[in-house]
């Protein structure tokens, strides 16, 4: 499985994963549609890195053009689809909801279609864990119920895992979500927390502090989170032959379909967090107290157990290290 068709290389987690299965020996096909949710000018750059390095090539358009999906893909012909395209931000779902319907559910199905008509051998999609919504027992594991969403972006996500269930059952697709915990790292979105709170506090500006800190996240480091995905591009799931799932699995027992929580396992306070940045920065934050986020949740926590039984493999880069990575970058890459 050499060929590997990415959405959203020139987005944060998609440029990381293109640049792991380069370095790899992997064929890689990038398709992104450059959208203004952040500045395009970082998305041009990480194409034009990832231009840099054979075996890539890549094609700028949305993923609601369905007309142009499906040319991409057949004349790539890949083995394997991984879907990381998505409109993302919690908080923007809240200001412009239509975006996450065009790009997660429209955008989604046509990638779905893509994959059953070339019957590849495997599609790996993003989910989030947001999905989990109101769920309060932690750590998040992918076999419990999760029907609370609180978010629009997290609707879409749940919607597009259970779309795939039902590709999956009906066209025999080998399919795997997984749920993303709190990703940060180098070459991260300008409107993630660690990137907001790094710049804010290099200028000097007040950041926003919101359930007045007490807030939990299982913190990914990016670096941490491609490799998982790399060694689930080999983990391709089975239809039960009888109908009976493994104690623990998240396979489903009529189709050949699974969940994964990607996460560090590790639930850290978000005043910690902060805490950290600063030592790091060696300068004090201005810090805005504000009440929760219409949205948001307090906490959120990984059961990672079941990705290290499936792949050999977990998410372990300590908050700290990950924070001093990203400062180091975004000063070399900002002149800060």
């Amino acid at each position: 499985m050499k060929r590997v068709l990415v959405t959203g290389t020139a987005g944060f987690i998609g440029f990381h994963l293109a640049r792991l299965l380069l370095d790899e020996g992997f064929m890689v096909h990038g398709y992104d549609g450059m959208t203004d949710y952040y500045d395009v000018r970082l998305k041009q750059r990480r194409h034009a890195m990832l231009c840099q390095k054979p075996g890539f090539s890549a094609t700028e358009a949305m993923l609601e053009d369905q007309t142009t999906f499906d040319r991409v893909a057949d004349e790539f012909r890949p083995d394997v689809i991984v879907h990381l395209a998505a409109q993302a931000g919690v908080r923007y779902s809240l200001e412009n909801p239509r975006a996450y319907l065009d790009a997660n559910v429209i955008g989604t199905f046509n990638v779905m279609e893509a994959a059953r008509c070339l019957e590849v051998k495997h599609l790996l999609m993003a989910s989030t864990s947001s999905v989990y919504g109101a769920n309060t027992e932690m750590p998040f594991t992918e076999t419990e119920k999760a029907d609370t969403q609180l978010t629009i972006y997290a609707a879409t996500k749940k919607a597009n895992e259970s779309m795939a269930h039902a590709y999956a059952h009906l066209w025999n697709l080998p399919t795997t979500m997984f749920r993303f915990f709190t990703v940060y790292g180098t070459w991260g979105r300008p409107d993630l927390a660690l990137y907001k709170f790094v710049d804010a506090i290099l200028d000097r500006r007040p950041i926003d502090i919101y359930n007045h800190g007490d807030m939990y996240r299982d913190f990914t480091y990016v670096d941490d989170l491609v490799r998982a995905i790399r060694l689930l591009i080999a983990a391709v799931p089975e239809r039960p032959a009888d109908g009976v799932v493994p104690d623990g699995d998240s396979l489903s027992p009529v189709a050949p379909f699974r969940i994964v929580n990607i996460g560090n396992s590790d639930k850290v306070r978000l005043l910690d967090f902060i805490d950290a940045i600063e030592d790091c920065l060696g300068q004090k934050a201005i810090r805005n107290y504000m009440p929760m986020q219409m949205g948001d949740v307090p906490a959120t926590w990984a059961d990672a157990s079941f990705l290290q039984r499936l792949t050999g493999y977990r998410p372990e880069t300590d908050f700290r290290d990950g924070i001093a990575r990203f400062v180091e970058w975004f000063r070399e890459y900002y002149g800060k």
